[in-house]
């Protein structure tokens, strides 16, 4: 079971944002949450909003436990761009692109439910050997 939740128009930009999700990508719930309250970078309360957001709805909407889940995608996207021009000199004008984020987050389970696969009897595998050509 997967559960994905995303974080739109994070006023911080994509380059930056990358550098802190680079670090949670893969790893447990728990130890990613370690990672991000410790992490010194602007990036990573939101990002630890979003995760604990995902596990929230995980384990409320999906009834799965937290302990099996670790992030098994996280992807930074980039968002609409905020346009601003700076004024310089003899009239001219520079623009200034304030960049946005997408955040996209995937937690899966770490040990899914198989399906167990039917079991073929002995004398049944015997009997098919045989007759294979």
């Amino acid at each position: 079971m997967e559960v994905k939740v995303q974080l739109n128009n994070l006023r911080i930009a994509p380059r930056k944002s990358r550098e802190v999700v680079d670090l949670i990508r893969g790893k447990q719930v728990a130890q990613a949450r370690t990672m991000l309250e410790f992490t010194v970078k602007r990036a990573a309360e939101p990002i630890l909003k979003l995760l604990n957001s995902a596990v929230a709805s995980a384990s409320h909407d999906f009834k799965l436990k937290e302990s099996d889940l670790y992030v098994s995608k996280i992807t930074v996207d980039e968002g609409p761009k905020l346009k601003r021009w700076h004024a310089m000199s003899r009239g001219r004008a520079y623009p200034i692109m304030k960049r946005t984020s997408r955040i996209t987050l995937v937690l899966s389970e770490k040990n899914p439910v198989e399906k167990e696969k039917p079991k073929i009897n002995v004398k049944a595998k015997k009997i098919i050997r045989h007759f294979v050509f």
